[in-house]
């Protein structure tokens, strides 16, 4: 048996201080409250959609004038009303066409049974199922487009509404969509005016004082998300109003909606699987041909 010297003692390691979390801001209450106004109608081409809902509104308030729009309200109306109004339907059978000259470009095509569902980035920059083109809630035999500028729209319905109760709200046009990795659909802004439709905290501390560098919140998505909660989906309540985010709505109309689309070079997922392997593989074809070294052998395998 070998003999063991004696062993060295260790130097003890210094304890690592805790990180102390910042003293804390005394937090602001937020309390949201949100309710949909019945009595609206079905809107058809050509009606005058501001007045129709400043009509709404003022009913509303005679049931009850703690629902008379106030300062700092967010009004949260489904697009398919202003694309009723703004005279955006099509015939069913048209609809394909109708997706196409709504497309801008092809993110994704998938086939099943029923037929093809095609993602694809629409005029406005959102990236949609069918370009938006929906045939929910509209009379049989037709389609809805998205309307034309969801942001002018919302301006229109701003004016009218400061006009009638001279209330400093905000207005946000909002749509249904789906989003990659999560099942489900919800709500999100397509138009906006008066409100602040990203919430930049970039700059900013977290509790334990570490400066944040990545986090813009998309808060015009989440109250339309919210609104959609008591809108529903097919009870004839299209506009929501929004009390308890004062702190988002602001005096000019801003840039709108549109800065809330991620497209161009800032979009990592700009096609989908099957699309971004074929393109890579005819790149690599391409290569091949021009004698590039290690370049795809032939054409994508099936």
């Amino acid at each position: 048996m070998t003999a063991v010297g004696p062993v060295e003692p260790v130097e003890p390691v210094e304890p690592v201080e805790p990180v102390e979390p910042v003293e804390p801001v005394e937090p602001v209450d937020v309390v949201l409250s949100a309710w949909a106004p019945a009595g609206l109608g079905e809107v058809r081409p050509g009606d005058d959609l501001p007045a129709l809902l400043v009509a709404l509104l003022r009913a509303d308030a005679a049931r009850d004038p703690a629902r008379a729009p106030a300062d700092g309200d967010v009004l949260v109306l489904t697009s398919k009303v202003v694309s009723k109004a703004e005279g955006r339907v099509v015939a069913a059978d048209d609809r394909e066409d109708a997706i196409t000259a709504e497309t801008v470009r092809v993110v994704a095509t998938r086939a099943f049974p029923g037929g093809v569902t095609r993602i694809v980035e629409n005029r406005l920059g959102l990236v949609m199922a069918a370009a938006g083109v929906d045939a929910s809630n509209t009379p049989g035999g037709t389609v809805l487009l998205l309307p034309e500028d969801p942001d002018a729209s919302a301006r229109a319905v701003r004016r009218a509404v400061a006009d009638a109760f001279g209330a400093r709200v905000g207005v946000l046009v909002s749509d249904t969509a789906g989003r990659p990795w999560r099942e489900g659909v919800t709500d999100l802004t397509i138009g906006a005016a008066g409100v602040r439709v990203l919430d930049d905290l970039r700059g900013s501390a977290d509790t334990f004082g570490r400066p944040l560098t990545m986090t813009v919140a998309a808060v015009a998505d989440e109250l339309a998300a919210a609104a959609e909660l008591v809108k529903g989906k097919a009870t004839g309540r299209p506009l929501a109003v929004v009390r308890g985010a004062g702190h988002l709505v602001v005096e000019e109309d801003g840039p709108g909606a549109r800065v809330l689309t991620r497209t161009g070079p800032t979009d990592m997922f700009a096609l989908g699987t099957a699309e971004a392997y074929a393109a890579g593989w005819a790149d690599g074809c391409a290569g091949r041909r021009a004698g590039v070294p290690g370049a795809a052998p032939g054409p994508v395998p099936r």
